[in-house]
């Protein structure tokens, strides 16, 4: 996984989901836009975090974060019972 690059910001946050308030549109391949990049935050739990043309998989907790690049698709899927947020920066 890549590392966000140190040049940049944070500048807005999604609300905090959980397993059961997690949108659809993050369940499914999706991106941000160019040179928009994301951080998935666990703050309980974990969540399976997908980069299908990557052929990666990550388990994320609180412990290790999501990279998410700019306009690569991804998507996530709830292991259990989880609480996070999405971070961006530009």
């Amino acid at each position: 996984m890549k590392e966000i690059p140190t040049h940049l910001c944070a500048y807005k946050k999604t609300d905090v989901f959980d397993q059961d308030s997690v949108p659809q549109a993050l369940l499914k391949d999706h991106s941000t836009k160019a040179e928009v990049w994301g951080k998935i935050v666990i703050l309980e739990g974990e969540l399976l975090y997908s980069i299908p043309s990557q052929h990666e998989e990550y388990r994320l907790d609180k412990d290790r974060f999501g990279v998410v690049e700019p306009e690569v698709k991804h998507h996530v899927a709830p292991m259990g019972k989880v609480r996070f947020y999405v971070e961006f920066y530009k």
